[in-house]
């Protein structure tokens, strides 16, 4: 039974605290709408998403109305389109983005994942295909994301596919040089890819997954970052308790929210992913919380200390409200997405080493982190090889949303605006890692991987 109390509680976290359900997902299997012909392929992915997805806006503006909970986001993924397309004899797999795109526009969701592929341990000739179709694929669209796994702990590192990524990512940028390079934040590279992940722009349909599913996002920073100032100076062990108990309470209103929308269109619910999401508004930030803990400013000593509590405290929270938990599950930690991150780098006080060192302990990566336009491409795989080895021999997702701005330097801002938001360009390390990644081959898989 719920107390008087407990309901005020929920109530303040939604009015005051940017408590909101950031994105109900609905994944999508389109296995079934492979075909030798790429129009009729094509064709058959469009039918099916607006059949499947036709509700899925009104279902998430219902259940705001009758809950009075604010859901930011309703998106869909789909299967990496490199596993759906090679069957076709298409050359390049644009049009199938733009397909994709269109049915997204139909049913009104503001952003569809699933442009993707998983090269960790070698590629198709789908794979190739797909990752020659990025660039243009970005830069035609608006609503389509991409995403490339290129690493597990089990297989190891692809460094042919990092030193690809590197090139790709560049040309990105230079299709999209008009808004900032915007094509890039619609873009992640990914070692150990969970297939329920909600969020974009790494969200996909994985093969293990069911025909249909809706999965939901929850977000959060503001309601615990008002729970640790409103803790005092309390003990660690105190301190992870309230963060704990608040988290309990956010992943019981995701699932909530996340089994209505599957009752109500009909397919199966599938996890809540834990995952603390900020915004660029100011109150909804995970760095804000982190100096809520005790840090002058965010990125300085004890910031890697305080992020690890913080996401141990929130998963084991979480773990408690529901028995079904995915996707990235942790706090996100973008730049350009976060007021706080914004504010520690301008500051000074955050670097990219730093928040390297902060993606050891935090669900995703480096995330929407703007660098100078001169960036190499093996200077971005160099990048990309570091976060994959983090996430291999940490048996743990990372991944890299990288924007090299095309004519930017340092101290210059990229400016994408809504939830994407603004950040200011950070240097990279000036020394070349060229002849390192350009070795090719596959980076084997750590000793850690033998647990068969």
């Amino acid at each position: 039974m719920l107390t008087i109390q407990e309901v005020m509680e929920t109530i303040l976290m939604v009015q005051e605290e940017h408590l909101d359900i950031r994105t109900i997902t609905m994944g999508i299997s389109l296995r079934d709408c492979a075909d030798p012909n790429p129009k009729a392929a094509q064709q058959k992915i469009y039918d099916k998403i607006t059949r499947l997805a036709a509700n899925l806006v009104k279902a998430g503006e219902d259940i705001e109305n009758n809950y009075g909970i604010p859901i930011v986001n309703k998106r869909i993924s789909v299967t990496p389109i490199s596993m759906v397309a090679e069957s076709s004899t298409a050359e390049d797999y644009v049009g199938f983005a733009e397909v994709m795109e269109k049915a997204a526009g139909t049913v009104g969701v503001n952003f569809i994942g699933g442009f993707s592929a998983l090269v960790h341990k070698g590629f198709t000739k789908g794979d190739k295909i797909l990752l020659e179709s990025i660039p243009e694929a970005l830069s035609v669209t608006e609503r389509v994301c991409s995403s490339v796994n290129l690493a597990t702990t089990k297989s190891g590192i692809n460094m042919d596919a990092v030193c690809q990524m590197g090139q790709i990512i560049k040309q990105t940028a230079e299709k999209t040089a008009d808004k900032d390079g915007l094509g890039c934040a619609k873009l992640v590279v990914f070692a150990n890819v969970p297939e329920d992940n909600p969020f974009m722009a790494g969200s996909f349909h994985g093969v293990g997954e069911p025909e249909a599913v809706i999965n939901v996002g929850v977000s959060g920073p503001g309601v615990v970052k008002y729970a640790v100032e409103k803790a005092g100076n309390v003990n660690f062990g105190e301190l992870a308790e309230i963060i704990k108990k608040t988290s309990f309470k956010i992943t019981r209103m995701g699932e909530l929210v996340g089994r209505r929308a599957a009752k109500i269109l009909n397919v199966p619910f599938g996890i809540v992913d834990l995952s603390l999401a900020p915004t660029p508004a100011v109150g909804d930030s995970v760095a804000e919380i982190l100096e809520a803990m005790g840090l002058e400013r965010c990125g300085t000593h004890g910031t890697t200390a305080a992020l690890a509590l913080l996401n141990d405290a929130v998963k084991k929270g979480g773990a408690m409200a529901s028995s079904y938990v995915g996707g990235m599950s942790g706090a996100f930690i973008p730049v350009s997405e976060d007021a706080g991150m914004i504010r520690a780098v301008e500051d000074k006080a955050l670097s990219l080493d730093k928040l390297e060192a902060m993606t050891c302990v935090c669900s995703v990566g480096l995330d929407m982190i703007a660098v100078p336009g001169d960036t190499t491409a093996e200077t971005i795989a160099g990048i990309i090889a570091d976060e994959a080895a983090i996430g291999i021999s940490n048996q743990k997702t990372t991944a890299v949303r990288i924007i090299p701005a095309p004519g930017k330097k340092v101290g210059d801002y990229v400016e994408f605006g809504g939830l994407l938001g603004r950040a200011p360009v950070m240097p990279v390390n000036p020394f070349s890692s060229s002849l390192f990644v350009r070795r090719g081959g596959r980076i084997p898989a750590p000793i850690q991987s033998l647990r068969n």
